[in-house]
């Protein structure tokens, strides 16, 4: 278990820590809670297959005309540290 948080810990300093500001404990809670769910719910894990837990891997795209046609969202979290990426409906 020491193990994994190190590297929780590791990886929140590098990603986060390092890019951001902080002004208070306030912000530091919430700037923590904001990179918790990022890096547990959108961020690609790679014991499962660098797919996120609760969603399987979507089919290859294997036509090139469809490649042209792919609607990407990107939303940023923390001003801009953190991106997520879906397709958009």
């Amino acid at each position: 278990m020491n193990a994994i948080m190190e590297r929780w810990v590791r990886t929140c300093h590098c990603e986060l820590l390092d890019r951001t500001l902080i002004w208070n404990q306030r912000h530091l809670l919430h700037t923590l809670h904001e990179f918790e769910v990022s890096y547990n719910a959108h961020r690609p894990h790679q014991g499962l297959t660098n797919t996120r837990p609760p969603a399987p891997l979507p089919e290859p795209i294997t036509d090139p005309d469809q490649l042209d046609r792919l609607n990407i969202h990107r939303r940023d979290r923390l001003g801009g540290i953190l991106h997520e990426y879906e397709h958009a409906t």
